[in-house]
């Protein structure tokens, strides 16, 4: 395990192109499962399990591109379903075989770069299946692309929980300490002046990774409807995962989503389980105190 950061973000690079990238537990069942099952079992079954496994979906992402150079394909394959097409069942068990666990891999560090390592999963989990959601609802060109994007979008910091656990931990304790602390501001200052999103974009490219997937997660060029699509899932997920529906960022969160989806705030409630919108934290305080100042008043009377 690293437990210092690297000079430049080549190392970075090169450092986790050269580990092995684990699995979840679970999706090393699902697949030992399908694995003794296939006979049955059909490129949208591994489709699924792969899209819940955002450190299995990279990896096959990865290892597809040099293969769509050397077919000389017009295009690049940009989803796991048109990857799994082009690799065939019986090729996908037989590369993808005898993975290492995330959980195996972090067996002998503290526990807590475990959970943020599975909370980070989460998120990301969260974030994909928003992006879907809401692609579905704008008729979205390929929704898997859109649903791809976000699951992958922070990819670098479930990798440095899982390489670097220890400089991970002291991100997470640095903000904790002090939440006013900026995460970016945060992760200049341990990981060697750069973010995990400036690793994530020099991975994607020395991975050769789809140059449609690094347009969508690019944060900057959010004026394009899919990439505010794939921003705005992160980000509600990451808010969410903070501090819940209470977060102080939810209100301009759920406006952006809105105008995204020419929903009502009402509406947009609605479809993501709310009874109603998420009021600013202000408009909140307010209604307490006036709610407060007329029980006093009621109870003087």
């Amino acid at each position: 395990m690293l437990d210092h950061p690297l000079p430049d973000l080549g190392n970075w690079v090169a450092f986790f192109s050269a580990q092995e990238l684990p699995v979840l537990r679970h999706t090393q069942r699902q697949l030992q499962i399908a694995r003794e099952n296939i006979d049955t079992v059909n490129g949208k079954d591994i489709t699924r399990i792969v899209l819940q496994d955002p450190l299995l979906a990279a990896r096959v992402l990865a290892y597809i591109q040099p293969l769509t150079r050397r077919a000389r394909l017009r295009h690049d394959v940009t989803t796991i379903a048109g990857a799994i097409m082009m690799l065939g069942i019986n090729t996908f068990f037989k590369r993808f075989d005898h993975l290492a666990t995330l959980e195996d891999q972090l067996r002998n560090e503290p526990p807590q770069a475990l959970l943020g390592a599975l909370q980070a999963v989460r998120r990301c989990q969260q974030a994909a299946h928003y992006a879907y959601e809401w692609a579905v609802w704008r008729l979205d060109v390929n929704v898997e692309e859109v649903a791809l994007a976000a699951l992958l979008h922070d990819l670098a910091e479930i990798l440095i929980y899982a390489f670097t656990p220890r400089l991970a931990l002291d991100i997470r304790d640095r903000q904790q300490r002090d939440p006013a602390l900026r995460s970016l501001t945060v992760q200049r200052e341990i990981l060697g002046g750069f973010t995990a999103q400036d690793i994530k974009t020099a991975l994607y490219k020395a991975w050769h990774l789809p140059e449609l997937l690094l347009q969508l997660v690019d944060d900057q060029d959010s004026e394009q409807p899919r990439v505010s699509n794939v921003r705005l899932a992160v980000n509600l997920a990451r808010h969410l995962a903070q501090q819940g529906w209470q977060n102080a960022a939810l209100p301009d969160d759920l406006k952006a989503i809105a105008k995204l989806l020419n929903l009502s705030e009402e509406a947009l409630s609605l479809r993501l389980g709310l009874s109603a919108p998420v009021e600013d934290q202000t408009v909140q305080s307010a209604r307490k105190t006036n709610l407060q100042i007329t029980r006093t008043t009621s109870a003087s009377e």
